[in-house]
């Protein structure tokens, strides 16, 4: 999961940016609505978590702008302001949760799974396809109730993978979600971590799930 920062205080960003990546998000920092407007251009995101007053572009306007755009990304407000008035002008401007500051980091993620859950369509944090199952929350994968011990890295990649079963990735695509903005590693490294995953989820089993689609990407899905 790719989720963008935008708060202006470069300390509350530094810090929450270093929890979510602690949980295995992959994370991308803008400090005022006008630098994030600049990496949505560019970047897809699972989901953002936005302050409210910021410089250049505050966090209602930027909302508004991305709503007024039919763009759907799931907003989860962070702001000092607490007043019933101030939350129902950031859900009414197309927030879809407002958390209130001092918050605790448990509620955040707690709030931001349930984000991500409704933009996939799932009451769970278990995603599945046939006897592979992912836990998002626990970082768990079992196959034919076998677990399977990945890295940080491959589980966002089948993370990934999972959210577009039956759809074909290319590996622009995978590093532009699993990776931050910062990026620069070798070209092959998607080829890397793909055989690695192939290896952990399809050696043991007769029913292959990852597939190479040659000279685009790659597919997770069952023949």
């Amino acid at each position: 999961m790719k989720i963008l920062v935008v708060e202006d205080e470069p300390a509350l960003n530094k810090i929450i940016a270093k929890r979510l990546k602690v949980e295995n998000y992959a994370v991308d920092s803008a400090f005022n609505g006008q630098e994030a407007l600049e990496y949505l251009a560019v970047t897809e995101y699972d989901g953002a978590i936005v302050d409210v007053m910021m410089p250049k572009l505050d966090g209602l306007s930027l909302v508004k702008k991305l709503r007024a755009e039919h763009n759907l990304l799931p907003v989860l407000f962070l702001t000092a302001k607490d007043t019933t008035k101030d939350k129902v002008a950031g859900l009414d401007s197309g927030g879809d949760d407002y958390l209130v500051k001092p918050f605790e980091f448990d509620e955040l993620l707690a709030r931001l799974r349930a984000l991500l859950r409704r933009q996939h369509a799932a009451v769970t944090n278990e995603l599945q396809l046939g006897d592979l199952v992912v836990d998002t929350k626990k970082h768990s994968v079992s196959r034919g109730g076998k677990d399977l011990n990945l890295t940080a890295r491959e589980f966002e990649i089948l993370e990934y993978l999972l959210q577009n079963a039956g759809t074909v990735l290319t590996r622009q695509q995978i590093q532009d979600h699993v990776w931050d903005f910062s990026y620069e590693g070798a070209s092959n490294m998607i080829d890397v971590y793909i055989n690695s995953l192939r290896k952990k989820l399809d050696k043991d089993f007769p029913d292959k799930l990852v597939h190479t689609i040659r000279g685009v990407g790659y597919v997770l899905k069952q023949e």
